[in-house]
C-alpha cells in the first residue's frame, strides 16, 4: 500500500483540525482546541484499483508569534492550504505560507481550501480575490468542516494527484 504525507497548513483557527476530524472520523465539534506542534492522523483511501494511506500532518497554525517550521514539511507529498472565508487576514497569511513552501521544498501538489463556507453572512473573501491566491481555479475549493461540504472530495482529489 502506498503511503503519502499530506501537510495541513494555514493560519491559526482556520479549521485545519476540524477538516481532518471531519475527513477521518466524520465528526465536528464547536469546541476550539489550538494545535501545538503537529498532530498526525491516518486514513486509507481507495482510489480505483489502488489503496493509499494518507498520513495527515495537522500543523500548528501560523500567526504573528509563530511561523510554520519548514522541517515539518520534509517528506511531504503534498499539502492542503486552508483559509478561513470569514477572516480576511488568514488569506494574507496564506500568501506567505505558499512562498515559504516554494522556497523550502519546491513545488508540491496542493489544494487551497476556503473553509467555513457555511458562515454565509460572515464571508469576507470573494471569488475574484480567491483567484489571486492561485491562478488555477481547479486548486480552489470551498469547504465546510461543520457541514462536511467538499471535505471528502478535497482530500480524495489531492490523493489522486499524488498517485
Amino acid at each position: 500500500m502506498l503511503q503519502k504525507k499530506i501537510c495541513m497548513l494555514g493560519a491559526v483557527g482556520v479549521g485545519k483540525t476540524s477538516l481532518v476530524r471531519q475527513f477521518v472520523q466524520s465528526i465536528f465539534s464547536e469546541k476550539y482546541h489550538s494545535t501545538i506542534g503537529v498532530k498526525i492522523d491516518k486514513k486509507v483511501v481507495s482510489l480505483e484499483d489502488e489503496e493509499i494511506l494518507l498520513m495527515l500532518w495537522d500543523i500548528q497554525g501560523e500567526d504573528e508569534a509563530y511561523k510554520i517550521r519548514p522541517s515539518f514539511l520534509r517528506g511531504a507529498s503534498g499539502f492542503l492550504l486552508v483559509v478561513d472565508l470569514s477572516r480576511h487576514e488568514t488569506f494574507v497569511t496564506a500568501f506567505s505560507i505558499l512562498k515559504m513552501v516554494e522556497r523550502e521544498v519546491g513545488s508540491l501538489p496542493f489544494l487551497i481550501l476556503f473553509n467555513k463556507n457555511d458562515l454565509t453572512d460572515e464571508i469576507e473573501i470573494d471569488n475574484e480575490e480567491m483567484k489571486r491566491l492561485n491562478k488555477s481555479p481547479s486548486t480552489l475549493i470551498r469547504t465546510s468542516a461543520k457541514t462536511g461540504e467538499n471535505v471528502e472530495m478535497a482530500f480524495t482529489r489531492l490523493a489522486k494527484e499524488l498517485l
